[in-house]
């Protein structure tokens, strides 16, 4: 990934925009990172991946919430390492 100063940036503009078209371009001020340049095509990929893992996340929720509809009293008196240890049992 390429990096440029927020100064070299500025000053070299339409370079910055060319060099974005192939990879990323992160920008520095001071020597940290305060943005990062990408093509519309990575863009879509990062905006895709974002709407996709917000589904899954949806999705499992919504199961969880099911389960815990489903689950027998005993199973809200256990404890998160009871669960590690079931689920290790189960593999």
């Amino acid at each position: 990934m390429r990096t440029l100063t927020s100064v070299e940036a500025q000053n070299r503009f339409g370079e910055l925009l060319d060099a974005a078209q192939r990879e990323p371009v992160t920008v520095t001020r001071r020597g940290r990172p305060v943005a990062f340049v990408v093509s519309p095509q990575d863009m879509r990929e990062v905006l895709d991946a974002r709407n996709q893992r917000s589904k899954a996340v949806a999705e499992f929720e919504a199961w969880s919430v099911q389960a815990r509809k489903h689950a027998k009293p005993a199973a809200n008196k256990l404890t998160q390492e009871q669960i590690n240890e079931l689920v290790r049992e189960a593999r």
